[in-house]
Formats: C-alpha cells, sequence, structure tokens
C-alpha cells in the first residue's frame, strides 16, 4: 500500500546584512528543512516568512524595516529575527501584526516560532537535509563562521550590545563543517566573524578533538588551508600575529588577502573612536607584509566625518591612503546610531559634509585602486569562474581572482571562455584593467 505524504509548509527567508548574518539564515534554513519544510522562492508560495534583518547602522535600520513592512504587505505571516531584533519593542510598534520577534543568533527561537505559525506535518520516510546543510551562497564559495560576538568596545559601535562578547566555535567543529563543505562542492571558504584575529582567545587556546587542533586562528587557517579549496579572511584586527597569517599566504596555504578594518589613521580620530591609534606603525606592518607576499592583497573599511573629525585630520587620513596604497576600500559617511557612545562626542560634523568627504575618499581610493590593478595587466593569474554566459550566448564569463571577496571587491570579466562553469577555476591572461575590474581570456 503506497503512503501518500502531506505537502510540506513552505518558508521564504530574506536576508539582511552582513556575510555573519548571510550564515545565520542558512543555519535557520537547514534546522527548518531536517524538519521537513520547504524553500519557497517568493511571497506568494510561502506559509510564513522570516526577515533576518540587519541593525548596525541607521541606514541598515531603515532597510530591514522597509523589508519587514513589504514581507507584511506581500505575505502577512512574518517571523522577524536578527539584530533588529534586539529592538523588539520598535519591531512591533511599527508592525504590531508579525508573529515573532528574535534576537541575534537565536535559532530554536526561530525555528520555534515557524512551527507555532505553519505547523509541519511529520515526514519520516524523507532525508530533506544535503550533508552539508542548506546554503544560501552559490554551490562553489561558503562563509565559515568561527565566532560570535567581540570583546571590544569601539566607541561608534554598538554590535556588542547587539551580539555580545566574543564568543568562539570549536577549532574540531568548524573543520568538520568546512570539511564537508568541500566533499560538497565548494572551492572557496571565506572566514568569518566579528574579530577573526580574537578567534580562541575566550577558550584559552585550548586543544580539541583528536587531532588536538589548537583554538587558534593561525592553527585553524592552516588546518583549513590543507583541506584543497581556497581560504580566505575576512574582519582581520591587525594584531601582532597577524604576521603568522602573512606566513601562511607565503606559503599559499591562505589566500594572499587581508581584511583589515582601520576605520581612520589620525592618531586623534583613532583614540575617540578606541581603535589601536599607531598609524605610522601600520605602515611599516603593510610594507613588510608586501616584501613577504608581493601579491598580498589588503582591503579596509574607513568613516568620513567622525564626530570632531577637522578638514586637516580628513586630509591627513587621504595622505595615509595614499602612502598605504591599499587596494580595496569602503568608506561610510558617520551615522549617529542610536546607542553608541560617540554621538556624545563634542564636534558633530554636518551631514553634508560627512558625505562630501566619503564622496572625496572614494574617488582618492578609486584612483589608487586603477594603479594597482593597471599594474596587473599582462600577467597570468588564476581565477575563480562566479558566472558563465556558456556557448550560445557568446562565451562570456564572470570570476574572481584571489584577491577579491565576492559581492565586496572587483571581477575578473572574461571573454572567449565558452567551456566556463560556475566554479571552476581557470587561468587566464589579463588584457585591461579600470578602476574596480580586471578583464582577461583563459591561456
Amino acid at each position: 500500500m503506497a503512503i501518500a505524504l502531506a505537502p510540506p509548509k513552505r518558508v521564504g527567508m530574506v536576508s539582511l546584512g552582513c556575510p555573519k548574518a548571510l550564515v545565520d539564515s542558512e543555519r535557520i534554513l537547514t534546522r527548518l528543512r531536517a524538519d521537513g519544510y520547504a524553500i519557497s522562492p517568493n511571497y506568494a508560495g510561502a506559509d510564513v516568512v522570516i526577515v533576518n534583518t540587519c541593525g548596525f547602522l541607521d541606514s541598515a535600520k531603515a532597510e530591514s524595516l522597509e523589508a519587514i513592512g513589504e514581507a507584511i504587505s506581500e505575505n502577512g505571516r512574518v517571523v522577524v529575527t536578527g539584530c533588529m531584533g534586539a529592538e523588539a519593542d520598535l519591531v512591533r510598534a511599527r508592525f504590531p501584526e508579525v508573529l515573532a520577534v528574535t534576537g541575534p543568533q537565536q535559532y530554536e527561537a526561530v525555528v520555534d516560532a515557524v512551527r507555532l505559525a505553519a505547523p509541519q506535518p511529520r515526514q519520516p520516510f524523507v532525508d530533506l537535509v544535503p550533508e552539508a546543510g542548506l546554503k544560501l551562497t552559490p554551490r562553489h564559495y561558503s562563509y565559515v563562521k568561527i565566532g560570535e560576538g567581540c570583546n571590544h568596545r569601539c566607541s561608534f559601535c554598538i554590535i556588542p550590545a547587539l551580539r555580545g562578547k566574543l564568543a568562539s566555535r570549536r577549532p574540531d567543529a568548524i573543520l568538520r563543517e568546512a570539511e564537508k563543505l568541500v566533499t560538497a562542492g565548494t572551492k572557496e571558504l571565506l572566514v568569518i566573524s566579528q574579530d577573526t584575529s580574537a578567534y580562541g582567545r575566550d577558550l584559552s587556546h585550548a586543544r580539541f578533538g583528536q587531532a588536538g587542533i589548537r583554538a587558534h586562528i593561525t592553527d585553524l587557517a592552516r588546518a583549513l588551508g590543507q583541506l584543497g579549496a581556497w581560504v580566505r579572511l575576512h574582519y582581520v584586527y591587525p594584531y601582532a600575529h597577524v604576521d603568522e597569517l602573512v606566513a601562511l599566504m607565503a606559503e599559499g596555504l591562505v589566500l594572499p588577502y587581508l581584511d583589515i578594518p582601520l576605520q581612520h589613521a589620525h592618531p586623534r580620530i583613532l583614540k575617540a573612536m578606541r581603535r589601536p591609534a599607531d598609524e605610522a606603525r601600520m605602515l611599516d606592518r603593510i610594507a613588510k607584509w608586501r616584501q613577504l607576499v608581493p601579491d598580498l592583497a589588503i582591503r579596509s573599511t574607513f568613516i568620513a566625518g567622525f564626530p570632531g573629525e577637522s578638514e586637516a585630520e580628513f586630509e591627513h587620513l587621504l595622505a595615509w591612503l595614499e602612502e598605504a596604497e591599499l587596494d580595496r576600500v569602503g568608506c561610510f559617511a558617520y551615522e549617529p546610531v542610536a546607542g553608541a557612545d560617540a554621538n556624545a562626542l563634542p564636534g558633530a560634523v554636518p551631514a553634508e559634509v560627512r558625505h562630501a568627504r566619503r564622496d572625496r575618499f572614494m574617488a582618492h581610493a578609486a584612483a589608487i585602486s586603477a594603479r594597482r590593478l593597471a599594474a596587473k595587466i599582462g600577467r597570468e593569474i588564476e581565477v575563480l569562474v562566479d558566472a558563465a554566459d556558456g556557448p550560445q550566448a557568446g562565451g562570456g564569463a564572470t570570476a574572481r581572482s584571489k584577491w577579491d571577496a565576492p559581492e565586496i571587491d572587483g571581477r575578473v570579466l572574461l571573454r572567449d571562455a565558452p567551456h566556463a562553469k560556475p566554479g571552476d577555476i581557470v587561468r587566464v591572461r589579463i588584457e585591461d584593467a579600470d578602476a574596480f575590474d580586471l578583464y582577461g581570456v583563459p591561456c
């Protein structure tokens, strides 16, 4: 006698914010899929919609509130999670009809809210979850979150209030996850946390598992680099042991890419931000890193118009950037985020000045990027293909070099690549460059 299975309930997901939030969304969907829920690609087909919010900046909060409103308008059955879940009263005051509001990393609370809103009939006959879990990124690259929270108390940031203190995952658990991802087809592992350099401090850098791997970012990066995939490190604070990570890049175990959130270069502003304030030493370290790894790409983020920032201090930042020649940068006009200590500092910079300085900074950075990319013309490099047109559509492809993180940095745009497929690693010759992208052809 055939057994008729009831159709599964369907869940929609709107995931906003940083890659760390994206990993949270993947974990939530993996748990729901294990319960038998199906994933809906649109509002109309979903029995309930989860909106994973971002609350780091006021502009991010506005985007999150807009997304919640759209989900309610299009579907009506909405569960809110993520950083704005820490402001549940605000969310409920604006949208009293939301089914539930949970904070960041509260995976079980989200799953429980979905179970209550759309109970799923048990289906014991079907395994619904792939070994590597569910992913919201393409099959060939994956974010690996190694910890939550942050112990820094930067005056402009409220992340510790939202996500708590540093809480590192066990290294053996991280490696098991990474091994499953590589086995399932991942070609690039993107290592993320709020403070990647601090990984393992809360665990006293103890050793775990049968292999006895130490909970330290250097040991973890070395082990990840032996899995056969590209390993890219994000959010690396410039502690002394970053020199050890650069040595791993020289060995080829980790991609020659450092994502270091520097935020500013003027000592007085850095002190007001509660950041390391020795910008001259930072220049020396960058020079030494590039001496060891000539192909090293450094990306960073900066804040323009921080409270009290003078025109001379901003010009100091531009001059520092010119000397540092950072490869990839982002710049934000300062936002007085509710709850940030910096809001109480004197000398608030007018909004129009903050935004004008951001635009000046980005124009300066674009010129530096154009020079550094032009120096790569004529070289042969390896790229990872993200998308391909196929032979019927002209044979073009979009790829990334080892110096480019997905959806953050530049691209390598290929011609005459009819056989390229997403996930392929292809050797190409660079023919041209602009301020952000390279152009090439397969060798």
